[in-house]
């Protein structure tokens, strides 16, 4: 395990943490693709929660951004693809009319 500072990574969690601001403090689900507004029924809990993955989504990012590890580029983003899913299906099952 190597500590060093990876700048890419540090820009692409300070993205997804401004996506986390408008989204879920801002309420801006029109940011979000994929979901059709007028079918969900609640878009405060939406925002709530895409809020919420892109703030954990940055704060994983940002910590791998100091932290260097073999296989560290193949890991990394399967795990954020498969938790961005599961709350994909969450919202599906859960918000959607």
């Amino acid at each position: 395990m190597e500590i060093g500072i990876n700048y890419l990574l540090i820009v692409i969690a300070l993205l997804f943490f401004v996506v986390a601001y408008f989204v879920g403090i801002k309420k801006q689900t029109w940011m979000l693709t994929g979901f059709n507004e007028a079918r969900i029924r609640d878009k405060d809990r939406l925002a709530r929660i895409a809020g919420y993955f892109f703030l954990n989504s940055g704060l994983f990012i940002l910590l791998n951004s100091f932290i260097s590890f073999q296989g560290q580029e193949q890991l990394i983003p399967p795990l954020i693809l498969a938790y961005g899913a599961g709350v994909i299906i969450y919202v599906n099952k859960k918000l959607v009319e």
